[in-house]
């Protein structure tokens, strides 16, 4: 029963940060619908393959918002754009603009209005 509900679990944490995701809109930051959605698969299954794929950590560090706590927007959003030297975590700046890593982060945080 507790392993069940370990499994269950699991899947709220899922699905709540894809609610974070799936909620923002493109109105503050001008990242297009069909962008957020590419930037969710993003952290899905790039993201998620290092830092587990319910984000609770697994290579990585979980990016779970309790796990953010304390931590500035702008300090992880550079690290989203250019890694940690030194460790598995590398950088997105090629592929993702600032206002994009930051939408990231917010999605991460469970900021949904900045």
């Amino acid at each position: 029963m507790v392993s069940r509900t370990g499994r269950h679990l699991s899947g709220l944490a899922l699905a709540a940060a894809a609610v974070n995701f799936a909620a923002a809109g493109a109105s503050a930051t001008g990242i297009t619908p069909s962008r957020q959605a590419e930037l969710t698969r993003l952290v899905r299954q790039d993201c998620g393959s290092c830092h587990g794929m319910t984000l609770k950590g697994g290579l990585g560090r979980p990016l779970l918002p309790a796990d953010l706590v304390g931590k500035s927007t702008e300090a992880l959003a550079a690290v989203v754009l250019d890694g940690i030297p030194g460790t598995p975590m590398p950088p997105w700046r090629g592929l993702l603009s600032e206002d994009e890593a930051l939408w990231i982060v917010n999605r991460l945080t469970g900021g949904l209005d900045r």
